[in-house]
């Protein structure tokens, strides 16, 4: 059975995944190493990391054996504990690589003649074109920008309300108000 085989480069500090078949690798355990040549990368040495199951399941490097188990785990993998000292059963991966898993985690140990990001360029995804032979990526850029400017149209229409309510207030406060003579000051009248 095949399976997503991510290898992380330390010095670059990125990722690429390569789908691959098990031969090679199935057997290994955590922090085994394999050669590269198995994800088509000569020279390189890779050495196992984790992995996950189809159903999401870690990898765990203490718990022996490549079945899911049922353990009883008080940190990561597997378990992210809220309070201090929490513990919590919980489903995971043994240590070795199997048919079973869906994702094999690998880090590069020796590097190889070329650098892993010659060798996956052509791995990138093509452009996928849209009804109109534009690209679908330059479209929504075209989208984001029209929603951009509706935004800064949106702002600078609220800031003109704001002031035009400004400078009603200030013409209600310059206007004079009916003078009223003081309250102890009112005439008598006889």
């Amino acid at each position: 059975m095949a399976y997503k085989l991510v290898i992380s480069d330390p010095k670059t500090r990125k990722s690429y995944q390569k789908e691959v078949s098990g031969e090679g690798i199935n057997g290994k355990k955590i922090g085994e190493k394999f050669s590269g040549s198995v994800a088509g990368l000569e020279g390189y040495e890779l050495e196992v990391t984790g992995g996950s199951d189809k159903d999401g399941f870690p990898m765990r490097k203490d718990v022996n054996g490549s079945g899911r188990k049922k353990v009883l785990l008080s940190g990561t993998p597997g378990f992210h504990p809220r309070l201090e000292g929490q513990r919590k059963r919980k489903s995971i991966r043994g240590n070795t690589v199997s048919d079973e898993l869906a994702q094999v985690n690998a880090k590069v140990v020796k590097e190889g003649k070329e650098k892993l990001e010659k060798v996956f360029a052509g791995a990138k995804e093509e452009k996928k074109e849209g009804e109109d032979g534009k690209s679908i990526t330059d479209e929504l850029q075209q989208l984001e920008k029209s929603e951009a400017k509706k935004d800064k149209n949106y702002e600078i229409e609220q800031e003109k309300k704001k002031q035009e309510e400004e400078s009603a207030e200030e013409q209600k406060e310059e206007a004079p108000a009916e003078e009223k003579p003081p309250e102890g000051s009112e005439e008598k009248k006889e």
